[in-house]
């Protein structure tokens, strides 16, 4: 998956913003922040696990229900990806650890 394609499913979701919840789940997940809150840390810890298991395959699976569900987050509260990356990009060339720290200067 590339920027463009989560770019593109980025798009397909926010169309999704007024389909009938009755048969879009991503329509159902707009209507409550809470639910994609927990959708999303739930997907969270389930990567995780597969980290530490060292399951290769159920990580792919479970980093896609991760980026599905994050994307929904970004619908829901208007962010645009170019923004993500953005940020990402201005992180780029710094060391993690140098990077973190001016966080927590914040």
């Amino acid at each position: 998956m590339s920027q463009s394609t989560l770019d593109e499913l980025f798009r397909i979701l926010e169309s999704r913003k007024d389909a009938d919840p009755a048969v879009s789940y991503t329509a159902k997940l707009l209507g409550d922040r809470k639910k994609i809150a927990k959708k999303l840390g739930e997907e969270g810890v389930e990567a995780a696990l597969e980290v530490l298991l060292g399951d290769r395959d159920k990580l792919v699976s479970e980093s896609a229900d991760v980026l599905y569900h994050l994307l929904v987050s970004w619908v829901s509260l208007g962010i645009e990806p170019e923004e993500v990356w953005r940020s990402l990009e201005a992180r780029m060339g710094r060391s993690g650890l140098e990077e973190k720290k001016s966080r927590k200067a914040d």
